[in-house]
């Protein structure tokens, strides 16, 4: 009788540790039929966590959830933010992905040669963060405390040129503040002190750098042609020649391209290089790292003038008789 008590209890047992196995190991279903956003809020104890999974019907039951969140010792390891998940994910994965921290995230790219409207357009679309409240915080809130590379920034511009163009994964619902943050971060740590250093010993200030830059980034892309340009440029300034660049124009009027009028030089305008000699009041994108690369170390050469052919190809010129030959030639 004994032993048959026994193995009733033992057989019992078993099931119920394949039960318990089951609920917690297993999903409630076989494939993701849809991503479900799920918040914990700062203060949410495993219990209401539980219970709140339950009723989002992304777990079978709050009952493993918390005896699992118990027994594993993670119950009071969840962290607040907002989460992906399955409604086929097993209780097991949950807990481990909320005792992680495995907050929700949004994969952006920030494009070379993107402006601050740009990037702003594209948060929208993806619906992080509104274009106004971005632009907001990136014109007129003040970051120059974070970080020394912003000091040299003259008071009243934004963070156009400082945004570095990468790709960024963003936690869902982050606010614009914190997306600049982030983006200036990486900023900082892609401009090495050996870059900075290098900056320094020429005389000139990372914006400075940063304002050329962003010229070379709008104007060419293969990277060799961005230091022959960047030494365009440079001499262009040491000799107070007007740098004439088409992108500051296409920069004041908003305009996709960079052909523009006899009358859009005349814009009255601080970015405009035509009127204006010297560099232009600021960036007039937020340059890629080969772009700051090339202007911190351009390209001696001959040259004094340069254009973009349709296809990309620069050509560049010694003087202003054979610049005048190319664009007969080449901009027909």
């Amino acid at each position: 009788m004994k032993i048959k008590i026994l193995f009733l209890l033992s057989f019992l047992s078993v099931v119920v540790l394949f039960w318990l196995y089951y609920q917690i190991y297993f999903p409630q279903g076989s494939f993701c039929e849809g991503e479900i956003i799920f918040l914990i809020s700062k203060g949410d104890g495993f219990l209401k966590i539980g219970n709140n999974l339950k009723k989002e019907n992304i777990i079978k039951n709050s009952f493993y959830f918390k005896t699992y969140a118990l027994l594993s010792g993670k119950f009071n390891k969840f962290q607040a933010g907002n989460y992906f998940f399955c409604d086929n994910q097993s209780i097991k994965d949950v807990i481990e992905k909320i005792s992680r921290g495995e907050v929700a995230q949004k994969k952006i790219t920030i494009v070379e040669g993107w402006n601050i409207g740009d990037v702003a357009e594209s948060l929208e679309e993806l619906k992080i963060v509104k274009k106004d409240i971005f632009l907001n915080n990136a014109n007129n809130f003040e970051f120059n405390y974070l970080y020394n590379f912003l000091e040299e920034k003259p008071e009243g511009l934004g963070l156009e040129g400082y945004l570095f163009p990468d790709t960024y994964f963003i936690p869902y619902n982050t606010d614009a503040e914190l997306i600049i943050k982030i983006m200036l971060a990486n900023f900082d740590n892609k401009l090495t002190e050996d870059l900075r250093n290098e900056i320094r010993n020429q005389g000139k200030s990372i914006f400075e750098v940063i304002t050329v830059a962003s010229l070379i980034e709008k104007e060419v892309k293969n990277d060799e042609d961005k230091k022959l340009v960047s030494g365009v440029i440079w001499k262009r300034l040491k000799i107070n020649m007007p740098l004439q660049i088409d992108a500051t124009i296409s920069y004041i009027t908003g305009k996709r391209t960079t052909k523009i009028s006899t009358q859009e030089t005349q814009i009255d305008s601080p970015y405009n290089t035509y009127k204006y000699r010297g560099l232009p009041i600021g960036p007039i994108c937020n340059p890629g790292i080969k772009s700051i690369k090339a202007a911190i170390f351009p390209k001696e050469s001959d040259y004094l003038f340069y254009l973009s052919k349709s296809d990309g190809e620069t050509i560049f010129s010694e003087n202003l008789e054979k610049h005048n030959i190319a664009k007969n030639e080449y901009l027909k």
